[in-house]
Formats: C-alpha cells, sequence, structure tokens
C-alpha cells in the first residue's frame, strides 16, 4: 500500500499561497516572458519549462513536500492544514490552467507533452471535484491519521546533518502542534455537521496521540516518548561526529524539550480529550459512508477518484463477484495439488492455526521475518533484467513499524526514498502479532511493496528525468495499487512461488482485493455492517480474525480506497493483452513495463492511450 500517496494526501501541499491578485501577476509575468521565447523553443520545449517553474511554485508552498523530496529549503517551517489554505490553493491550480489553456498550442504538442498537459489538467479537475466534498472526509482515523503521521515525519523525514537542521527540527515541533490544532478545529466543524469516523477510530486516534505524549520529558516514566527519543539519537549523533560541542548539544536538547512540553503537549492534550468527550456521539455499530450527509455523493467521488473511472458501486460489486468466484475456483486446485481433503473453509482453518505457517511471536521470529523478505529481494533482482529495461537506482529496506503507530495485523506499506537516493525506499511490516503475518503470504506482500512492486514503480518514476518532474511524483491510487498487485502476479512469471502455499499466498492475496470490491461497496453503498463485511472476508480468504478486523475498519474510514487495486490491476493486464494479441512476435515484455512505468503515475484512461501509442509507434516501426 503506497501510504505516501496519504501522506502527501493529507500534507495536501496546503502550504501558504501568495494572494490571487499577486499570483495572477506572477503567472501573467511568466507567460509573457514565455512567449518572447517562442521563436527560439519548440511548443514542447517552451510548455516544459512551464511545467518546471508551476512545480517549483506548488512546492514551495508545501514546506513538508521539500523535505520529502529531500530538499532542505524552508526547512524549519510547517504546512497549514485550513480550509482558508486548502481554498487558496484550488485557486492556485485554478489559475495554472487557464494559464496552461491559453498560452499553449496543444496540436503543436509532442505526445509525451500531451501527456503532461491532459495531466495538469487533469489533477486539477480531481481538486476541483472534491471542494463539494471537504467536510464529507473524515480528518482523524486510526489508519496512519494524521495524529500519527506527522510525528512519523518528524523522525523519517526530516534528517539532521548539522546543528541548523537540528534548530529546525525544535522549530517544527511547533509546527506539528498547529497542524494538529488546525486539524482538530477541522474535526470538530464535520462532528458539527454530522460526519464522524466510527468509534474505533476514535479509540484509534487517542490510543496512537497518548502513545506520543507518554514518557520522558512527558511523564516520569523512564523510557522516553517517541520524538524525545529521535531528537535524542540526532542530536547525539552530531555530537559524536564531532559536529557540535557538549554545551550545543545540551542547548538543542533543551530546545526540544521546551518544544514538546510548550507546543507538542498542548496540542495533543486537546486531541486527546475532544476525541475521548465526543466518542459518545458516535455510532454504536460502525457504518459506512452512505449514512453521512450526502453520503452517497461523496462515495461515487470517492470510487471516481480512486479508480479513476466512472465504474459505479454495482458495477465494481459484480466485478468483485466474479473475481472472487474464479480465484476460488484457483485455491480449490491447490488445495488438491497439496493433497488437502477437506473443505476449502476448512484448509483456511488449517492454514490459520498451523503453527508451521507461522514464525515465533519473538524478536527472534520478527528478525527472521524480516531476514526472509530480504532474502526474496535478492532472487527478484536477478531476475529484473529480463523483464524490465529501465531498472530503479534507489536502494530498499525492510523495517518493523515503529511502536507508537504499530497495529495487530494491519498492513503493510511502503515508504518511497529520495530521487538522488539519499534517502532509500522502506517496506513496513506490522510485526506485534505474528500470528497475523503468515509465511505463505509473506512473499507475495514482499513483492507487492517492494520489487516489481511499489519500490520498482515509484522509484522509477522518481529517477525519470524525460518528463516533467510534477509527473514524476504524481500519485494515483489506481495506477499504483494495480501495478502493486500485478507485480503480484508477474513475480510468478518470474519464478517465485516454488511453493505451493507460498502460490496459494498470492492467490490470497489477490482474493483480498476481489473482496476489497464487494466488501467496500456492499459497507459504503449497500449498507453492510462491520461483522457482515468481517464474515464475508473470513469465508472467502485464509486470514487472521485480527487482520479481518482491521482490514474491514481500515475500508471503513477510506471509502473507495480498497477498489483501487483490482480494478487497476485489471486494466494493466487488459492493456497487456491488447498489446500481445496486436503485436504478436513484435511484443516484448520489457517494453510494454517501461511503457507502463516510463511515464510516471497516470489515471487509467490516460495510461491506456499512453499504451495505444505504444502499439502503434512499434506496429508502424516510428
Amino acid at each position: 500500500m503506497r501510504n505516501f500517496v496519504k501522506l502527501l494526501g493529507i500534507i495536501g501541499l496546503l502550504a501558504a499561497c501568495q494572494p490571487n491578485d499577486d499570483l495572477n501577476q506572477t503567472l501573467k509575468s511568466t507567460s509573457e516572458s514565455d512567449r518572447s521565447q517562442v521563436t527560439q523553443t519548440s511548443e514542447t520545449e517552451r510548455l516544459n519549462e512551464w511545467f518546471s517553474a508551476r512545480f517549483e511554485e506548488q512546492l514551495q508552498m508545501s514546506p513538508l513536500a521539500l523535505t520529502i523530496l529531500g530538499r532542505k529549503d524552508r526547512y524549519d517551517q510547517f504546512n497549514e492544514f485550513t480550509e482558508a489554505e486548502e481554498k487558496r490553493q484550488l485557486a492556485w491550480r485554478a489559475a495554472t490552467v487557464t494559464e496552461l489553456q491559453s498560452q499553449f498550442d496543444y496540436d503543436k504538442l509532442e505526445p509525451e507533452a500531451r501527456t503532461s498537459y491532459d495531466l495538469w489538467v487533469y489533477q486539477y479537475e480531481q481538486a476541483a471535484a472534491a471542494q463539494e466534498f471537504m467536510r464529507s472526509d473524515y480528518i482523524f482515523v486510526q489508519m496512519q491519521g494524521a495524529q500519527a503521521l506527522l510525528a512519523q515525519f518528524m523522525i523519517n523525514y526530516h534528517k539532521v546533518d548539522n546543528e541548523s537542521d537540528m534548530v529546525a527540527y525544535n522549530k517544527r515541533i511547533a509546527g506539528v502542534a498547529k497542524g494538529i490544532s488546525d486539524l482538530l478545529a477541522r474535526a470538530k466543524i464535520h462532528a458539527n455537521e454530522g460526519v464522524r469516523p466510527p468509534r474505533f477510530a476514535y479509540e484509534g486516534v487517542v490510543e496512537q496521540a497518548t502513545n506520543l505524549v507518554r514518557g520522558a520529558p512527558f511523564t516520569d516514566d523512564n523510557e522516553a516518548a517517541p520524538l524525545w527519543a529521535d531528537a535524542q539519537r540526532k542530536i547525539s549523533a552530531l555530537a559524536e561526529e564531532g559536529k557540535i560541542d557538549e554545551a550545543t548539544a545540551d542547548a538543542l536538547r533543551e530546545g526540544t524539550r521546551q518544544a514538546l512540553l510548550s507546543h507538542f503537549k498542548p496540542s495533543y492534550a486537546a486531541l486527546i480529550s475532544w476525541f475521548k468527550a465526543d466518542i459518545e456521539n458516535t455510532d454504536d455499530i460502525a457504518r459506512g459512508v452512505g449514512h453521512l450527509p450526502n453520503g452517497k455523493a461523496f462515495y461515487e467521488y470517492s470510487l471516481k477518484a480512486r479508480t479513476t473511472t466512472d465504474l459505479t458501486a454495482d458495477q465494481i460489486h459484480d466485478i468483485g463477484l466474479r473475481e472472487v468466484e474464479r480465484i476460488t475456483g484457483e485455491m480449490l486446485a491447490i488445495k488438491s495439488k497439496v493433497g488437502f481433503e477437506g473443505d476449502l473453509q476448512a484448509f483456511f482453518s488449517y492454514l490459520v492455526t498451523n503453527g508451521q505457517f507461522y514464525y515465533p511471536d519473538t524478536d527472534e521470529g520478527r528478525q527472521g521475518y524480516i531476514t526472509d523478505t530480504e532474502s526474496y529481494y535478492v532472487f527478484i533482482k536477478q531476475q529484473l533484467g529480463n523483464y524490465f529495461g529501465i531498472l530503479p537506482k534507489a536502494d530498499l529496506v525492510v523495517k518493523r513499524v515503529e511502536s507508537f503507530r504499530e497495529q495487530d495485523g494491519a498492513a503493510a506499506h511502503y515508504f518511497p526514498g529520495t530521487p538522488d537516493g539519499s534517502r532509500p525506499g522502506v517496506y513496513y511490516a506490522h510485526l506485534s502479532d505474528m500470528k497475523a503475518m503468515p509465511r505463505y503470504e509473506m512473499e507475495a506482500v514482499a513483492v507487492h511493496e517492494g520489487l516489481p512492486g511499489h519500490h520498482m514503480q515509484i522509484s522509477i518514476a522518481q529517477e525519470l528525468t524525460t518528463i516533467p518532474l510534477f509527473r514524476t511524483q504524481a500519485g494515483f491510487a489506481a495506477y499504483s495499487e494495480g501495478w502493486g498487485l500485478y507485480a503480484e502476479l508477474l513475480a510468478k512469471e518470474m519464478g517465485a512461488y516454488q511453493d505451493s502455499y507460498s502460490d496459494l499466498g498470492r492467490l490470497s492475496g489477490e482474493m483480498w482485493r476481489a473482496v476489497r470490491l464487494v466488501v467496500d461497496t456492499g459497507i459504503h453503498a449497500k449498507g453492510w455492517s462491520e461483522e457482515q463485511a468481517i464474515t464475508y472476508f473470513k469465508k472467502k480468504t485464509p486470514i487472521a480474525d485480527a487482520t479481518a478486523r482491521s482490514e474491514v475498519r481500515r475500508y471503513m474510514v477510506w471509502p473507495g480506497q480498497a477498489t483501487a487495486y483490482k480494478i487497476g490491476m485489471l486494466k494493466i493486464l487488459e492493456l497487456r493483452q491488447f498489446a500481445e494479441n496486436a503485436l504478436g512476435d513484435k511484443f516484448d515484455i520489457r517494453l510494454f513495463h517501461d511503457t507502463i512505468l516510463g511515464g510516471g503515475a497516470l489515471p487509467l484512461p490516460i495510461l491506456e492511450h499512453r499504451v495505444k501509442d505504444w502499439v502503434t509507434s512499434v506496429e508502424t516501426g516510428r
């Protein structure tokens, strides 16, 4: 799961924009400068220069986005998360689209430049469509909510190489606090309008927020709170490297302590207090967003945004049912192959309860899970050249999720590195409950999150130099998650899953995504309860109780997101079949994959156009 997208969704590139008059004047001045060069550069070159300037403006609006990209400008500043900032950001986008459409001749652009043009407009249109539902979404939830993500950002993204970086870190703690306060104000507005996440989300927010203010310097516990421990590590490293003396180190520590006590603690205390007080207003039984004010329209929008298609909830539900039936047949074939004589439910029970399929629930078992995952990547790397022309340069590491946000049975996920490779991509696994992490599924999960899944797709996108920078940072769930699921199947072609149980694990993963189509639409469009969704999930997959509940609760707070995987995978498979049929002996799997990955993340309709253009170019030899 590409939770980097979720992080950017929360960050939202919602930093302070120029007032509209100044902004429009800036665009006007730039466009006049661009037009003066028209005789010297092609329309495509001129457009790419324009994109470079506009995206830099956009990045400068978001200090956090700059940091995620490995840059240190505005390093002591933080994003704002108010509705007013979101509206100003949209106004900026609207102005750029007006500029784009008035100053460039689409027919004179090269094909790749047309894709860039279309994508810039598409992203604005999606942002504009979201405005109708500004108060329909949930602000704080138990899955990758801002209460955890902003702290995680400080720990994993704010790199400290010198004294000034640590001074910036301490200033940013106040930024985290203000961000939480601004988001809490929005959550209160949503609640007043009848939009509250389910009770379990409240409980998760309180637990995670409490974990961040437990321990020194907030309490007398011997254990340090997460941000205090992180700051201590970073300051100590500077001292050990001789970059600061002990007096400076002490001053920096005192700066962190004061920032945590004066800013961080009050904002989190207010967050915890409000959620504890308001939880009595949540439903006793969790329901989907369909019951919320404007909920039906919001869910329809969510499906369109997540899948980048016009598929309805009923259509997606039916696709899910058909895929569940197909995959069930393949599971039955493996059950027969391994000689299990009971029915499929008995086989699932055997898998879930048999100790041979799990690592010990110990530190040694957890390290074993990580070590064996790393060994899968050694094998996959040896095969990549046979299936891809473009290969990632960035490194990949496997880590356990930080304790303050770790949840039993929660989904593994990936966070990307920097485009320059200074920070590797990370595959995160929740290892607090090893009974929720079966051996037979781990190979498919590793493939999805790492190679040739998310790490490969995102790293290649970030490293592309032939397209505008904004495209290397674009994210669309149907594309990225569709690729991750396609990668699970592709790994079988590459020689993975030699063990039948591992292949069953792959099928189990694909079944999860098919079940998601049924369950997500069931919850949000058909009135399914949490328990009804869990029962269906357990009937169709070998899944531990904790994992099933965690999965369903994820779908309940992220409406539509779970549908992106299978819809995206099916489109990539459809495009591959089209290309194979059209090209016959001319079809080259490496060039097909390079076509899919070589343009960055795209909405599915634009991806389809790209693949068909490639097929035409191969057919005509141009």
